[in-house]
């Protein structure tokens, strides 16, 4: 071979290397994005937030991370599914209500619609892969005949492992898939368990497949919405804490919280729940099964924290955590439904025999230091832990961001992550815009423009304004089902404990034409608040 042949292989040779490489650290360049979901989870129940359960994993990834005081979800388990899948509010998505439940309305089809788009579907455009483990509940059909139009793998996940409904059995749980296949759970199965390992065995397949590419995984866990199901070893580490009961608790939670920072000084507890008695006046055999339930509830999320260990080890083992942005939150507050169908023994308490709720006496625990629950648009119901972590590109570690946040940012702030552009039409269908904006300049420490935020479920209303002033109201199973409005000022009373609606009839004026407005333009009306509660409870337990 004469030099000039030589000296010009030599040099294309060098060019594709150098393209290679350049492509490898193109695609590299993106982050992988990990997102894990609670459910049913208070406020306050995570110890970086106060709680007393034992969350080393969680809490690591808010000391080397940043957290959010006050993000928000949308009161309930599929309404938040569907926002944060979508980056819209779910009436927009036909999630407005339940899924199963088609009120023939816009905004109540029952699941998600074609006038949407998904994380996934969007990812894809920018080069990612998409993976999801856990539950999914965006979905009217869970069964394996039956359309399968909105399951997972058909809304722009590639691999896929968990529960089509809303709930069930933690060791022998309905609808279970695995990709487009309903199955049956194996002996010894723990569903958080295989929720945690089947992301773990996701991310090092991704590696050795396609390790220059960039992922998206989507982390939903069942832990710890009812049933009460978990493992011996790890119930037995609560029984004799939640001896203490819960008024000693709520106070306990309620100073750590305001010596860490989490809440202002000027933020009061709020009274117990009047339905719920003293703990001092449960009889001692009764109290054993109310023990026994929240240690049950404790152990689900200490095994989900487990789980989110393994998960953050076989990102440190694939040298992944630099180049990966993980999410922790809960997708609406402590839940109070009371549900049985066990014979009460404390024995059967979570095992497979059992189907128990831990119910409003310690849900209102769970939601320190604010009132009301699941389903409902107070702070109880809305307010969400919210820790991001992304090693060396967030703002000081343990970082407190105290600018309001909502789970419909999370489209568009992974689609600025990714460099992905959302569309506006998918598959022959116009996509309604993204409601959302990109939180990533909070996340590192700066600001954005204030904005104004919206709630509605099953009636329950909601506007909070930029400087702080809250509209809400509580619904009511009668026509018209929409209660008076009350009026807060979350600055000073995050905890909703002092109305002022009498004392400014103008503002309530101002801000419910306000509300109003934006109901009329996102498919929110009819509200219809008769007996939905039952009835979405029952579905959920079918489901």
């Amino acid at each position: 071979m004469d030099r000039t042949r030589f000296f010009w292989l030599r040099l294309c040779l060098t060019l594709i290397a150098v393209l290679t490489l350049f492509s490898k650290s193109y695609s590299q360049s993106k982050p992988n994005i990990i997102f894990i979901l609670a459910d049913d989870m208070g406020y306050s129940d995570i110890g970086c937030y106060g709680g007393e359960v034992a969350t080393p994993n969680i809490d690591k990834l808010a000391k080397n991370g940043v957290k959010f005081n006050q993000f928000y979800n949308t009161a309930r388990c599929c309404p938040t599914r569907a926002s944060l899948l979508t980056g819209l509010y779910p009436h927009n998505t036909g999630l407005g209500y339940m899924t199963g439940f088609n009120q023939n309305a816009p905004g109540y089809k029952g699941e998600i619609g074609t006038n949407c788009v998904t994380i996934p579907e969007v990812l894809k455009t920018a080069g990612y892969h998409s993976y999801m483990a856990g539950k999914w509940h965006v979905s009217i059909n869970t069964k394996n005949t039956g359309p399968k139009n909105n399951w997972p793998l058909q809304r722009g996940f590639e691999r896929y492992f968990g529960t089509i409904p809303g709930s069930g059995s933690f060791f022998t749980p309905k609808g279970l898939a695995a990709g487009n296949t309903i199955i049956k759970a194996p002996a010894n199965f723990y569903y958080t368990d295989a929720i945690s390992d089947t992301a773990s065995k996701y991310i090092s397949e991704h590696v050795q497949k396609v390790k220059n590419d960039p992922f998206f995984l989507y982390v939903a866990y069942t832990a710890p919405h009812w049933p009460l199901h978990a493992k011996p070893q790890d119930i037995q580490k609560y029984m004799k804490i939640y001896e203490q009961g819960w008024d000693e608790l709520r106070m306990s939670r309620y100073n750590r919280m305001i010596r860490l920072g989490i809440l202002a000084p000027t933020t009061k507890l709020t009274k117990r729940t009047d339905t719920v008695p003293a703990w001092k006046t449960i009889p001692a055999a009764e109290k054993a099964l109310w023990i026994k339930r929240m240690a049950i509830y404790a152990a689900q999320i200490d095994c989900m924290d487990q789980g989110i260990g393994r998960i953050m080890e076989t990102l440190e083992k694939h040298r992944l955590t630099k180049n990966t942005l993980v999410i922790f939150m809960s997708d609406n507050g402590g839940c109070a439904e009371t549900i049985s169908n066990t014979d009460k023994s404390i024995e059967a308490l979570g095992t497979v025999d059992s189907f128990e709720s831990y119910r409003t006496n310690w849900a209102n625990l769970s939601n320190t230091p604010f009132k009301l629950y699941k389903c409902r648009v107070h702070e109880g119901g809305i307010s969400a832990p919210f820790i991001a972590s992304w090693q060396g590109h967030l703002a000081t570690n343990g970082t407190w961001i105290k600018t309001p946040a909502h789970v419909i940012d999370l489209m568009p702030t992974f689609m600025q992550l990714a460099g992905a552009k959302y569309p506006s039409s998918f598959k022959g269908n116009a996509i309604h815009p993204v409601q959302g904006v990109d939180i990533m300049p909070l996340l590192k420490g700066k600001t954005i423009a204030k904005r104004t935020l919206y709630w509605e479920h099953e009636a329950n209303r909601a506007i909070l304004l930029p400087d702080g002033w809250k509209l809400v109201s509580k619904s009511s199973n009668k026509a018209p089902f929409a209660g008076p409005w009350e009026l807060y000022n979350l600055n000073n009373d995050r905890s909703e404990t002092t109305d002022l609606a009498n004392r400014f009839p103008a503002k309530v004026k101002a801000m419910s034409t306000l509300w109003t407005s934006w109901a009329n333009q996102n498919h929110v009306f009819p509200l219809d608040g008769t007996d939905l509660w039952e009835r979405g409870r029952l579905m959920d337990r079918e489901n």
